[in-house]
């Protein structure tokens, strides 16, 4: 078991833990995220360390001790690194799950190449509309793309609301891991975590609203599910989810629909709201605001708040305010070049990741900042983007040597599940965290009140 890790160590000073601590976990397994030119293996365990290790924490403090008395823990890199490509192992009812529609893809352009995400209708509409495609198909995108500039292609589908990126050679811009700032509402109203009955989980009790979607946000809200917080995940009814997506990451946590720009269904928001211990968001810089329900209003309501936001691209600069998927970011922030034929420019065609690592790295460390807020009494908020785990992963996670043959082989099977759900039977990645299981698969996207559950 290796008892210290350089990538954990600098995922745990970002989140402001103490550094005596980071000796507490260590790993053990072997890795399925495979070789390659960048430490994803390194990261995805780190990202998941942190997390564990900040579930101690929590678990330690509200035992009516302090951080001193965090327990060891074990992080098993096979658990890791399954749960890291967790939409690839779900099955519902035994039919492997749509990941990629046949619009979303890398595509040669004029001078280099471009990446597109039509995953959603609305998405895969703009990209028609954008390029005025004569029919949705791939054939009918590669001529669309074949005649133009890749960010020609990319200005132009962004201009219709589409998702499109020009692939880009070299790495993008640095870009911080997390920033944090206390309100000075620690301890604040809402708070559920003062002395009483040992909690059977770190985050029994907490009332989570959850304002995510796609991955890197559901899986953060998913593992604080595990974690024992009551989670509801609230969505707008006029922007379905994937049912695929969603029974990936549905896994604790209930599902409602409201329409904020409906008096009623507001009114009943701003209850939840009331309500609530964290909110998490996962929509690009500007989308929450206009409704009041950025992070500066949330905490100005509610000082004692804990306010994690992730978004693609960052929180400054021309991309902020635009929208982004993890395989996007890894086009355009150089992460898919890198992992490219050749150069991965014109004659060399653009690779990816072996997992969506961004997302899920991004989703454990947001889960990791709510957990050490939670431990400090809230009154916080954290802002996380894929952006800055791409940033992190290209310059500052140390690499392992190179290890010779152990005899051991990556499997995923000792850690998939079955269970009941709203979709039938799934067949999932189980958690990586050393903490219990789900205690139920997801009801189906939607369906559930509006409501929290009694504490």
């Amino acid at each position: 078991m290796a008892i210290f890790d350089g990538g954990t160590r600098q995922a745990w000073g970002a989140l402001g833990g103490a550094d005596e601590l980071v000796g507490w976990v260590g790993y053990r397994g072997v890795s399925g995220l495979g070789e390659g030119p960048l430490p994803v293996r390194e990261l995805a365990r780190a990202t998941v360390g942190v997390c564990a290790l900040a579930a101690a924490e929590l678990a330690a403090v509200r035992a009516g001790g302090s951080a001193d008395d965090v327990e060891p823990l074990v992080v098993d890199e096979g658990a890791v690194a399954t749960a890291f490509v967790s939409e690839r192992h779900l099955r519902v009812e035994g039919r492997e799950p749509v990941n990629f529609a046949p619009l979303s893809g890398f595509w040669r352009a004029a001078d280099g190449w471009v990446r597109t995400h039509a995953n959603y209708p609305h998405h895969r509409a703009a990209l028609v509309r954008a390029l005025g495609l004569p029919s949705a198909t791939p054939g009918a995108l590669r001529d669309a793309v074949a005649g133009r500039g890749a960010v020609e292609v990319q200005e132009l589908v962004y201009g219709e609301g589409g998702l499109a990126v020009a692939v880009a050679g070299g790495y993008g811009d640095p870009q911080p891991l997390v920033e944090v700032r206390d309100s000075g509402g620690a301890g604040s109203a809402g708070r559920v975590l003062g002395p009483g009955a040992l909690p059977s989980l770190p985050a029994a009790g907490v009332r989570v609203l959850d304002l995510t979607r796609v991955i890197a946000g559901p899986v953060a809200t998913r593992t604080l599910g595990l974690l024992g917080a009551d989670v509801l995940r609230i969505d707008s009814p006029r922007l379905p989810e994937s049912d695929d997506a969603y029974a990936d990451t549905g896994f604790g946590k209930r599902s409602a629909l409201l329409d904020l720009a409906d008096a009623g269904e507001r009114a009943v928001f701003e209850g939840l709201l009331a309500g609530a211990d964290v909110v998490v968001t996962g929509y690009r810089p500007g989308a929450l605001e206009r409704y009041g329900l950025g992070a500066d209003e949330l905490l100005e309501r509610r000082p004692g708040l804990v306010v994690a936001q992730l978004c693609a691209w960052g929180w400054q600069g021309p991309w902020a305010g635009r929208r982004g998927f993890d395989s996007l970011v890894q086009a355009g922030y150089g992460v898919a070049a890198a992992y490219g034929d050749g150069a991965g420019g014109a004659s060399g065609a653009p690779g990816a990741l072996p997992a969506q690592a961004l997302d899920h790295g991004t989703g454990y460390l947001a889960a990791a900042g709510v957990l050490r807020a939670l431990a400090a009494g809230g009154g916080r908020s954290l802002r996380f983007s894929l952006a800055g785990t791409a940033s992190w992963l290209v310059r500052e996670v140390p690499a392992d040597a190179p290890a010779g043959p152990s005899g051991q082989a990556y499997a995923a099977q000792p850690w998939l599940r079955e269970v009941d759900s709203g979709y039938g039977v799934l067949r999932y990645a189980r958690s990586p965290l050393p903490f219990g299981e789900w205690g139920r698969g997801p009801s189906r996207w939607g369906t559930d009140r509006a409501e929290w559950l009694p504490r």
